[in-house]
């Protein structure tokens, strides 16, 4: 038996057992129905949500790796990580729906209930110590599986979810998770309580190398490494780029100047490259080219001699699953785009 089969055969419903043995391809892992119910006899942050809220949710804070970042306040769940999903953006920009829906997906659960349990609450959630009560909110969700409307807890306009990977209070196995599975793809990330803002830690970049679209040859580019705790990718690298347009940096005020414009609708297809501090370079990465901008939203992005760095969507993967060919390949090198070109960095000389 595997060491993340020991870690998580004990906690998880059967279904999410299932879950884990699709994204590893191998169907030893998958537990029979009902085996893992019969022994979980407490509530574990892993837990798939079934029924409507009977009380106000609470939200609190905890000290992490990451910083201070928000967990559930009170109840079964008190202390487990909670995460936002960048691509709930796209609601309040285009009107689609939820980006961790009831939607079909390649493990075949509900993402909303079961890979990433809503928080919901009844009533107005509760501030606990640390947390702005003027950011918190909620959202009505009619796309939970089995239940009727309720209401999601949101923390500066983004709903708030927890993670099924996630077993006792302090986890944070899906921090900077870069995450194929919803629709349309996402960053998740642990949510600081200061503005409500995703809490990546600390940045660190290494030199991957990866085929050009699946096909192509293989090229080596400077890369961020993501999916920090993720059990089936863990450390995993992800390229990044630059773009043509970022040409409007203000160095003198570290922020963003109006030659910048990848932001909104652009930024969730090529999502910043976010750190909390300084970013560090691994072996074959240049540190003083490293350095970051302030975003109008507060958050820092990396930058490279000055340029900012991007993801790609279409670069998230899993091992085994379908999404981009559930291997590591480069996408986005040279994409002509509305928002400038799209490029991958190459090694420092």
């Amino acid at each position: 038996m595997t060491a993340l089969s020991r870690r998580h055969q004990r906690r998880l419903p059967a279904g999410a057992a299932a879950a884990a043995a699709l994204i590893l391809g191998v169907t030893a892992l998958a537990l029979p129905l009902g085996s893992a119910a019969s022994v979980q006899t407490a509530p574990s942050c892993a837990d798939t949500v079934t029924s409507a809220p009977t009380g106000p949710a609470t939200v609190s804070t905890a000290s992490t790796s990451f910083g201070k970042v928000l967990v559930v306040g009170s109840g079964d769940y008190a202390g487990c990580s909670l995460y936002l999903l960048t691509s709930d953006q796209l609601r309040a920009l285009t009107g689609v729906h939820f980006a961790c829906s009831d939607d079909p997906n390649a493990i075949g659960q509900p993402c909303d209930t079961f890979l990433w349990p809503a928080l919901l609450t009844k009533g107005a959630p509760v501030a606990g110590p640390g947390v702005n009560p003027k950011l918190l909110g909620t959202v009505t969700r009619d796309d939970l599986p089995g239940l009727p409307a309720v209401q999601q807890v949101t923390y500066g306009g983004m709903p708030l979810y927890r993670f099924f990977l996630d077993e006792t209070p302090g986890e944070t196995s899906g921090a900077d998770l870069f995450d194929p599975v919803t629709s349309p793809t996402g960053i998740w990330y642990l949510v600081e309580p200061g503005r409500g803002n995703p809490a990546p830690g600390q940045a660190h970049f290494q030199l991957e190398t990866a085929p050009i679209a699946r096909s192509g040859p293989d090229e080596t580019v400077l890369s961020v490494v993501m999916d920090h705790g993720f059990d089936f990718l863990p450390e995993g690298s992800f390229p990044v780029y630059t773009s043509s347009s970022d040409h409007g940096q203000r160095k003198d005020a570290g922020t963003m100047g109006p030659g910048q414009p990848c932001r909104a609708l652009c930024a969730q297809y090529w999502p910043p490259v976010l750190t909390s501090g300084r970013p560090q370079a691994g072996m074959g990465v240049d540190q003083h080219a490293l350095g970051t901008v302030m975003r109008p939203d507060g958050t820092q992005q990396v930058t490279y001699k000055g340029k900012p760095l991007y993801l790609f969507n279409d670069d998230a993967w899993i091992p085994t699953l379908p999404y981009n060919g559930g291997v590591a390949a480069i996408h986005g090198a040279g994409a002509d785009t509305v928002w400038g070109t799209f490029n991958t960095i190459p090694p420092s000389p």
